[in-house]
């Protein structure tokens, strides 16, 4: 295994993560500043600080919207698992999303299940089974898929879902299905408010925190390795496809969680949840926050979300085009998310030190 990671860190720049032994043994000031430097747990605890505080300086509605926000959160979290770790642009992301919500509606309505401990693993199940279908398709074929195959595979996937819902009268086509039970806990129901507030937060905790333990794993690594060099990384005896499968795979998963909380909380599924435009939607959220990064995932939705929130409340006629233009200033002169303002592209992408190091602190012991 040692010599995998070895392997791994060739195909990652430099600049980036690959020459950290250099930069440590160096000794200079800035390559220590550099590596060093741990920006990224600052930036999560203020944001779980005021995510935990939120509900305590809010008022009633505005709770209710920042459920919504950190729902959409783990939609993006999702996404950014694929995109920003994988380098897979699947425009079709909503289809998971979508197909969980609608799967959850139907247990509710058809077979009276609203139990939280039976219909978020049904739609965490759902979103996971269509997301292997899909990626077995289009990621594991007898040559490697190109960017575009899988871009246009994804987008295609998400049309036909949203052209089937819209025309499928079980589904409730154009208006989807309306009033949903709410979900249960024994006795209990979550409506709206802050006990589904902090339901929704802690799984997004729980998630995040399993997110970030994989990407800084040795998977995560050889995926690091994959985004920024994939032909070097099958060079090395890596089967490509199968790891953007298995991320492709654990993404839907969560856009299936995601869909099931959106479903309960909004008390409806509508065709537009596994179309398009909520694809596309997800993929502003990680552009706009900063890919590769999760933290930046969940940044760029509440602001793209908080933004869109007051300015169609203000600016009712004009609001779209208002935010399209701040949403194309910030991918122009930012490419990197908002995100990077904080964050350094070496941080971004883990330079998982703790090991390196001590394999530098080793090898000067050494006689």
């Amino acid at each position: 295994m040692p010599k995998a990671m070895g392997a791994v860190k060739q195909a990652i720049p430099a600049e980036i993560g690959g020459d950290v032994d250099a930069a440590v043994a160096g000794g200079g000031t800035a390559a220590k500043a550099a590596a060093g430097r741990k920006v990224l747990p600052i930036v999560e605890g203020v944001v779980l600080v005021a995510a935990l505080l939120a509900p305590l300086v809010l008022q009633d509605y505005l709770t209710v919207f920042a459920t919504r926000v950190i729902i959409l959160a783990l939609f993006a979290l999702s996404f950014d698992l694929v995109w920003g770790y994988a380098g897979i642009m699947s425009f079709g992301q909503a289809l998971f999303f979508g197909s969980a919500g609608y799967g959850v509606a139907l247990l509710a309505r058809d077979l009276d299940i609203t139990n939280i401990f039976l219909v978020l693993p049904a739609g965490t199940l759902i979103g996971l089974t269509f997301a292997l279908l899909l990626g077995g398709f289009l990621l594991l074929g007898r040559h490697p898929s190109s960017v575009i195959f899988v871009s246009l595979g994804t987008l295609t996937g998400s049309y036909a879902a949203d052209r089937l819902a819209r025309g499928w009268y079980y589904l409730g086509g154009q208006n989807g299905i309306p009033s949903i039970a709410p979900m249960t806990l024994g006795g209990y129901e979550f409506s709206e408010g802050p006990a589904f507030y902090y339901l929704v937060l802690g799984i997004l905790i729980a998630v995040y925190l399993l997110c970030r333990f994989l990407v800084r794993s040795q998977f995560g690594l050889a995926l690091a390795g994959l985004r920024e060099n994939e032909q070097r990384i099958a060079f090395f005896g890596y089967k490509a496809q199968h790891l953007k499968a298995i991320i492709f795979a654990i993404g839907g998963a969560i856009a299936g969680l995601a869909g099931s909380l959106y479903a309960f909380h909004e008390g409806f599924v509508w065709p537009n949840m596994v179309g398009v435009v909520v694809s596309t939607q997800v993929v502003l959220y990680v552009l706009f926050g900063g890919s590769g990064t999760l933290i930046g995932a969940v940044i760029g939705t509440v602001i793209v979300e908080g933004v869109s929130f007051w300015l169609s409340d203000n600016y009712r006629d004009i609001w779209p085009i208002i935010l399209g233009l701040l949403l194309l200033l910030v991918i122009l002169f930012r490419p990197l998310g908002l995100i990077s303002f904080v964050l350094g592209e070496r941080e971004r992408v883990g330079s998982f030190g703790a090991r390196v190091k001590e394999n530098v602190k080793e090898k000067r012991n050494a006689p």
